[in-house]
């Protein structure tokens, strides 16, 4: 017969993977052993195993999850009767309120994914690129002078996320920018950065 699971697996599967998360970001991940993580979380390492048969699993389910939620956010954040402008600052401002109390998550996502054999990272990568296309589809709608250099879409975008995934380092939320307020400096940056550009196409 299958053993059936107790009825708060799901919670406290969550509550390892934010744990884990804590410990992986501190000592990296190559430095974190399944009994130091079973430790942290309060469990046995019998316990831990019976949710994670390893490092691996345990960290791509970590990034999975992570990725999916602001996946889940930023697609909720598209709406086809804003104009452009607007919705690209509300995508900017959907993964900048997603990331906010993830900063764990998402510095395993930024620096740790490439520890993971290549058979793990397939589906993490399309995520991510999942990401990218709705923030592409974005920028071109909101800034012509990209529209007009298809070469300009990639670097522009991923500039853009350039910009975005290393507020971890350095955004306080006691300071006197809040993230929504940040949201539409970055869009700003990004329309009126890229202006020159329709004026130099062809040259």
């Amino acid at each position: 017969m299958a053993r059936t699971r107790a009825a708060d697996y799901g919670s406290k599967r969550r509550s390892i993977l934010d744990q884990s998360a804590k410990v992986f970001a501190a000592q990296g991940y190559d430095k974190t052993s399944m009994a130091q993580i079973a430790k942290t979380c309060g469990f046995s390492k019998a316990l831990l195993y019976h949710y994670y048969e390893n490092k691996e699993a345990l960290l791509t389910d970590i990034i999975q999850v992570h990725l999916e939620e602001l996946l889940n956010e930023v697609q909720a954040a598209v709406n086809g009767d804003l104009p452009p402008k607007a919705q690209l600052q509300a995508l900017v401002t959907a993964l900048l309120l997603a990331y906010e109390d993830a900063d764990d998550k998402h510095k395993l996502q930024i620096n740790e994914l490439s520890f993971l054999p290549k058979e793990r990272q397939v589906g993490l990568k399309q995520l991510e690129r999942d990401l990218v296309t709705i923030f592409a589809d974005a920028v071109i709608a909101a800034s012509p002078a990209v529209a007009s250099r298809d070469k300009m879409i990639m670097p522009v975008t991923m500039s853009l996320f350039g910009i975005l995934n290393w507020t971890y380092l350095w955004f306080r939320p006691t300071g006197d920018l809040t993230r929504t307020d940040y949201a539409e400096l970055v869009t700003n940056l990004i329309i009126d950065g890229t202006r020159h550009l329709q004026s130099s196409a062809g040259t």
